[in-house]
């Protein structure tokens, strides 16, 4: 097999890599690496997620950069803060023997002011979220004049957040760039719409199947009705006791709502969604980690760049609504070698989805009942009874206690014993399911067809599909601002210019429609009043800022 040192990687960072203990280079890193090295060749390189990605890009850019000249030279731009600082921590590993390089992140959520202070003290490489970055450059924070080299991690990702026209802004601001990189796990057509437009004559490598999943991975489904997943999702956890897993939800209210019933009911569980601050994410991430947590409930954007060992089980509280997205989620069990399990709860309008998405990961899905009460209760006795008898008392005085437990249990029968022992551990659970419904939903409940249950999704989506109505929506109104692309914003950097003007949190918007001139804010009722006065009548680059309520 290849080595680090043949694909002619300067020694310092051969020795960074042995230390780490890395000897041979993952396929992706043993064909991007020697045609990035060059420095000149545009690249896109399509992976999954886990296959080194980072060293793939991060070794040839530390190759590349002067470390004498203190100015950004490449630019590293990723969805989330959670996979910046992840990049962030694993090229600052791998520049262990290199003096003078310096590298920074800049993500939203934590103080821009310390992010700046840190670029003007002098750096050669910025890893960046698109927000985050549009703003730096609009306070003329940051000049990107002098980057060489641009790198798009997690491009499709990116895509699917709706940070296109971020992304075209930040390739126009790099204009003296010598190639781009661009990564993804897939190649939408929005992909190879950049690529023709930003880059020139781009090298292709792609390393295993686009979207197969992970083979150490069994796929689970178990259907029941829309108004039981919470229910059903109880019985899941409860029937697989030593679960270390995540639960993902559509959004992030549902991955709240969620953890707050489950640690009520005596859960080890955490929400991760995008109104946490870094603090509090670090927080939750660090007690996941050290398994201090059993499970973290987390959205699709806010797990994006989460890199945890172990995880056995991968949980879909819903399907996600692309399809594409199930790969990343069940991709976050299986590692190493490892066997893992993917579950999904699913009602019967959504089997077809399934059908789709196997094809898609080229994988078989097994259908399996929802475990009934009595089925919980007998899997939680066996496991509390393993564990006992696996118990280590080899350690503490315990001899000590054993006459005076003989004495007190001296008229009590070993099968009493035994009774009381698995009362006290299960009397919660053995009531708690006593009288549980089958919560399976059967063929003889009304299940319809697959072609019917097609037309009847697809009626259901169109329902459920946010349509932008002139006087809001539900228990959204409609705001009127005239600031708009004109303005030098785009959807990122104007979501936090009218959240930090506001004190508002993100969770009180609807749709954002932007227009050249103008845009409209879909806003909760209760929060448009606080938005008005907050922005109306205050100036922007000169100009006075006219906002009111558009239904009125």
């Amino acid at each position: 097999m290849i080595t680090f040192e043949e694909l002619g990687l300067d020694e310092r960072l051969v020795k960074a890599t042995t230390a780490l203990g890395f000897v041979n280079p993952t396929t992706i890193q043993e064909k991007a690496i020697p045609v990035l090295l060059a420095g000149t060749t545009d690249l896109v390189g399509l992976a999954q997620t886990g296959t080194g990605k980072t060293a793939a890009f991060g070794l040839p850019l530390l190759q590349l950069v002067d470390p004498s000249q203190k100015y950004p030279q490449a630019l590293i731009v990723c969805p989330t803060r959670e996979l910046c600082l992840q990049i962030v921590n694993e090229i600052e590993s791998f520049k262990k023997y290199m003096t003078g390089l310096n590298i920074v992140a800049v993500y939203g959520g934590t103080s821009i002011g310390a992010q700046i202070r840190d670029i003007k003290r002098g750096i050669q490489i910025v890893a960046a979220t698109p927000g985050r970055l549009i703003d730096l450059i609009e306070r003329k924070a940051i000049n990107l004049e002098q980057i060489k080299y641009v790198v798009l991690d997690e491009a499709d990702e990116m895509l699917n957040m709706g940070f296109q026209d971020d992304i075209e802004f930040i390739l126009k601001n790099t204009p003296n760039r010598e190639s781009t990189w661009l990564f993804s796990a897939t190649m939408p057509p929005e992909i190879k719409r950049v690529s023709k437009k930003y880059m020139e004559d781009p090298k292709e490598i792609q390393v295993g199947k686009v979207n197969t999943a992970n083979k150490n991975i069994d796929h689970q489904y178990f259907i029941t009705n829309a108004q039981h997943r919470y229910e059903a999702l109880k019985r899941l956890i409860d029937f697989n006791p030593g679960m270390y897993g995540i639960i993902f939800t559509r959004t992030k209210a549902d991955a709240q709502d969620i953890a707050e019933k489950l640690t009520r009911e005596g859960y080890d569980i955490d929400a991760l969604h995008g109104d946490l601050t870094q603090v509090q994410r670090d927080r939750v991430m660090g007690q996941f980690r050290d398994k201090s947590l059993q499970l973290l409930i987390a959205t699709d954007v806010a797990a994006r760049g989460i890199d945890v060992k172990e995880i056995s089980h991968v949980i879909n509280y819903e399907l996600p609504d692309d399809i594409e997205v199930y790969t990343h989620r069940s991709g976050r069990t299986g590692r190493a070698g490892k066997t893992g399990v993917c579950m999904s709860i699913v009602h019967s309008r959504e089997t077809f989805r399934l059908r789709q998405i196997e094809k898609i990961v080229q994988a078989p899905f097994h259908r399996l009942e929802i475990p009934t009460g009595k089925d919980v209760c007998r899997k939680q006795f066996f496991y509390f009874m393993d564990k006992l008898l696996q118990t280590d008392i080899s350690h503490g005085d315990y001899e000590t206690y054993v006459p005076m437990l003989q004495e007190k249990f001296a008229d009590v029968s070993k099968e009493e014993i035994l009774k009381r022992v698995a009362a006290t551990e299960f009397d919660r659970f053995l009531k708690y399911y006593e009288n549980s419904e089958d919560l399976n939903l059967r063929e003889d409940r009304r299940q319809r067809p697959v072609g019917r249950e097609r037309e009847s999704a697809s009626r259901d989506q169109g329902r459920g599909r946010k349509e932008f109505q002139p006087g809001g929506n539900g228990n959204h109104t409609k705001l009127f601002v005239n600031l708009g692309t004109k303005d030098g914003f785009y959807k990122a950097s104007f979501l936090q210019y009218i959240l930090d003007m506001s004190d508002l949190r993100k969770d009180v918007l609807g749709r954002i429609d932007m227009k050249e001139m103008n845009s409209w804010i879909e806003i909760d009722k209760g929060s448009a009043a606080k938005m008005i006065k907050a922005i109306d009548g205050k100036t922007y680059k000169g100009r006075k800022i006219r906002m009111n309520d558009a239904s009125r």
